[in-house]
């Protein structure tokens, strides 16, 4: 009779592997073809400077990079037109990161530099750093390209309905611009919700892009009335009023997390096939009191014990934090990516204790709501709780 499967059973053998990779020979064979292409395409870290700094409106810039010899990074590392960007950063002692969508094109990655475009988020600790000290000349810490949201011809339609909020547009003038020069092919109608005609973000840009038969661009103003724009929230009979009557689509969707509890509902009604519909990473979510379904507790102060290969430490945070957050303020470097509960970089095991995950981003396995798997990034305590967290070498 074969033994149910313990999840912690294999944790064990990780651990019993990583002692024997730390013990053998120091020797990295940068002789293989197949490692010297990873190191190309798959960096863990690109050391950048920045090369030129845009304001685009109030509390808005574009930041373009360029790669840093002197620091070993030669090369943009290629991406997928609708990828991001992690950013690494020492905020007031705290080493943390947050993920951007590129707003270049893989071909400006091939012209040497990266565009991400960052806008001030209310209470955003990370966005606000940037925005008040960031300066041209600066050194940074990316990450590799990564992400889900691009275009692959097996799954998606031929034609593609991009849903945009705000800053949300980026990924969209990634793909925009992959079309117009050759790196992607399919047809894109942008329909982009602003508040005002004067916050719309790249509008001469996507005037331009706009020539090109495959794209088309439909601006939408929530807070007022304009003539050659469409007035008030993306809705399920707007996206039909543009979307093909008689091929199927793809739905795209970026931008703020209000935008997408709203336009998910709509896109509901279009009773289009799962694999139609994309998001963008939902985001960091604060507050989780304020969420629909927040079960409440009755410990707003909770204890966190972590558990990391031979380390255990003890901190105390907010329950209104995730366990990440809590981790990040207490000092405790944790691999992670997405931020969203989605790339899987900072999986960890639940040993004991209450959690919440709000249904927005939850995305575990069956295995891990059986076994105790979380993801510390979108997963918010309800008491004290104990948990075991992957090695961050």
């Amino acid at each position: 009779m074969s033994k149910e499967l313990n999840p912690n059973t294999f944790m064990e053998y990780a651990k019993e592997r990583q002692d024997r990779i730390e013990a053998a020979e120091a020797v990295i064979r940068d002789d293989f073809y197949l490692n010297r292409m990873a190191k190309v395409f798959h960096p863990d870290r690109q050391y950048m400077k920045i090369d030129q700094i845009t304001e685009l409106e109030k509390d808005t810039k574009l930041y373009r990079f360029v790669p840093d010899p002197a620091r070993g990074t030669t090369r943009c590392a290629p991406f997928l037109a609708g990828q991001y960007l992690n950013i690494y950063l020492e905020i007031e002692g705290m080493k943390i990161n947050r993920s951007y969508s590129i707003s270049s094109s893989p071909a400006d990655a091939r012209n040497g530099f990266y565009e991400l475009t960052i806008k001030y988020v209310q209470d955003g600790l990370v966005s606000r750093y940037v925005l008040d000290n960031w300066k041209e000349g600066d050194e940074v810490e990316l990450s590799g390209p990564a992400g889900n949201f691009s275009y692959q011809p097996l799954r998606d339609a031929e034609t593609v309905i991009c849903l945009a909020g705000g800053s949300g547009i980026t990924p969209f003038r990634s793909l925009a611009k992959a079309i117009t020069e050759g790196d992607e092919d399919f047809r894109l109608i942008l329909l982009y919700g602003s508040r005002t005609a004067d916050q719309i973000l790249f509008k001469d840009e996507f005037d331009k892009l706009a020539e090109d038969p495959r794209i088309q661009v439909i601006h939408v103003l929530s807070d007022e009335e304009r003539e050659g724009f469409e007035n008030g929230f993306i809705t399920v009979e707007m996206i039909k009023k543009y979307a093909p009557a008689d091929a199927p689509y793809s739905v795209f969707i970026c931008g703020p997390q209000a935008m997408y509890r709203f336009v998910d509902r709509e896109i509901e009604k279009l009773g289009l096939t799962r694999k139609y519909v994309r998001h963008e990473l939902f985001g960091e979510i604060h507050d989780a009191s304020s969420l629909p379904g927040y079960p409440g507790t009755d410990q707003p102060e909770v204890k966190i014990t972590v558990s990391i290969r031979d380390m255990t430490r003890t901190v105390t945070g907010s329950a209104n934090d995730t366990i990440l957050q809590t981790m990040e303020k207490n000092g405790i470097t944790v691999p992670t990516s997405c931020r969203s509960g989605e790339c899987g970089f900072c999986h960890s095991t639940l040993v004991s204790g209450k959690v919440y995950v709000p249904a927005e981003i939850e995305g575990r396995r069956l295995a891990d709501h059986k076994f105790g798997g979380i993801h510390p990034c979108a997963t918010f305590p309800l008491s004290d709780i104990e948990i075991i967290v992957p090695y961050d070498k």
